[in-house]
């Protein structure tokens, strides 16, 4: 069966720094605990190991991996748990040598042994992959084997990928072709259309709301980067700069406790300067991807190591573009009026641009570098802001092409193994890239465009397939070796 998508695949509220490194091995540390749970009692367990191989464990310290087995071998909701308790929890596990699985079974555990790293060894699907050993009191041995495959998603070793459950959709979207041929039949923006496929899973207040929820995750992250100074945690004296970017764009004055809505007029009628707005979308973006970096809590878009772009654009779209398109033309009538209707249509846009990569290319920065995360996310950026300034769909396609041709070949490179340089940085370029690209496809005749979005996703997809393993989330290549530091 054709993988069908939802919204809510490309946007997972998590933890960070990485969708793939630390969300993804969270999740399979839930998968195998519910799976000894349902199959033998956890009072059974005797020891639990845990093997990461490939590029999971090449940059799984930085990334946080051993952590986040931890986490969900704790049980531990990724969404819901106390994020500032977590270095505690990991911590009191390497002191006691014990941990309770599933938050109820204490076994012995040492972190230090039983969490094994094979940066050499990679297994076939995909390089991220890790795989956990329990022995049972009974002497049996229970294994399972999973792939973070990017995105938050996993996949059991021998099973199909890990989505929304099968839905009939009436609209069903695999390349920008099909998309573009709904729009044409219906007459409807992009929004509309993926709105309507949302409705084969549940009733339109649960999308609304689950919406609703997802920016609110997303504007909380920006807000606490804007007030939370510091270093990054890891080893490389990363100063945290939306803090101080914030506080110099607001000439001074301190909003530590004004709360988002007294601070986001303050932002937006805080200057009307050239470099103003660009400082400040490079601002919201540094401020998700440092919260990222201290294992905050953060929405998965599509990945964690890309998480500030499409907030970063949205809040621009909601600060800065009083004129974009709130109207409810073409759009079913049980929409709440006091949902916010430009934003549920720049994330619906954006969330769609995102499964056609996922789909026809990845979404996995092990799989295909930086492009697979940053260019995405771009893509999906440009594309959800094009759709809000009241273009039509097929400048909403041309946005997202233009977005990731120019993050064609990105690299991902991470100095120290860890989510920070270049990453953090890059989110606030691909933010800028992503305002670029909506204004140039909104003053141009799509109908002049020599290339097309399928045609993008094919030439990323090939791109990946053709660059060195080295510039793939491995810390092998690039910045990551040229400035000399180890894995911290």
């Amino acid at each position: 069966m054709t993988e069908r998508l939802s919204v809510f695949d490309m946007f997972k509220v998590g933890v960070g720094p990485s969708s793939s490194h630390t969300l993804g091995p969270w999740r399979a540390a839930l998968a195998f605990v519910a799976e000894l749970d349902a199959s033998h009692d956890l009072r059974h367990v005797a020891t639990i190991r845990i093997d990461l191989y490939g590029a999971l464990a090449k940059t799984g310290h930085g990334h946080g991996t051993d952590l986040a087995v931890q986490a969900g071998l704790l049980g531990l909701d990724p969404e819901t748990c106390d994020t500032s308790d977590l270095q505690k929890a990991v911590r009191r596990i390497a002191e006691t040598h014990r941990i309770e699985i599933g938050g109820r079974e204490a076994i012995d555990f040492k972190p230090a042994g039983d969490i094994r790293f094979h940066p050499l060894q990679q297994l076939p699907f995909h390089p991220n992959a890790l795989t956990f050993t329990a022995d049972l009191v009974t002497g049996e041995t229970r294994t399972g084997t999973w792939y973070s495959i990017g995105g938050g998603f996993i996949v059991r070793d021998g099973e199909t990928p890990s989505t929304s459950d099968a839905a009939k959709l009436p609209y069903p979207i695999d390349t920008a072709a099909d998309l573009l041929k709904w729009c044409d039949k219906t007459g409807w923006p992009v929004s509309r259309v993926v709105w309507e496929n949302e409705r084969a899973w549940r009733p339109a207040a649960a999308t609304r709301d689950g919406l609703l929820r997802i920016w609110h995750v997303m504007q909380d992250c920006i807000y606490r980067g804007c007030h939370s100074p510091g270093e990054l945690p890891g080893g490389l004296a990363v100063h945290r700069r939306a803090p101080d970017l914030s506080r110099t764009l607001l000439g001074g004055r301190a909003t530590d406790g004004t709360g988002l809505v007294p601070w986001i007029e303050m932002v937006r009628t805080g200057g009307i300067t050239f470099s103003y707005i660009p400082d400040w979308v490079s601002c919201f973006a540094l401020a998700v991807n440092e919260e990222n970096a201290c294992f905050g809590r953060v929405v998965t878009a599509p990945t964690n190591g890309a998480a500030g772009v499409i907030p970063a654009v949205g809040q621009y779209l909601e600060t800065f573009e009083p004129l974009a398109g709130d109207a409810l033309d073409n759009w079913p009538l049980d929409i709440d009026s006091q949902f916010a209707p430009v934003i549920l249509r720049y994330l619906l846009t954006a969330s769609e641009i995102g499964c056609i990569f996922k789909k026809g290319a990845t979404i996995s920065a092990a799989m295909g570098g930086c492009q697979a995360e940053i260019g995405v996310s771009s893509a999906m950026a440009a594309a959800g802001l094009t759709e809000c300034l009241g273009r039509s769909p097929r400048h909403v396609l041309m946005a997202a092409e233009i977005a990731m041709e120019h993050h064609l070949g990105m690299t991902c490179d991470p100095v120290g193994g860890l989510v920070q340089v270049p990453c953090i940085e890059r989110n606030a370029m691909g933010a800028i890239k992503a305002i670029t690209a909506a204004q140039l496809a909104c003053q141009s005749d799509p109908a002049r465009a020599k290339v097309s979005l399928d045609q993008v996703v094919q030439t990323m997809w090939r791109t990946a397939l053709d660059m060195s393993a080295k510039y793939k989330e491995t810390a092998d290549g690039g910045l990551a070796i040229a400035v000399s530091l180890p894995e911290c």
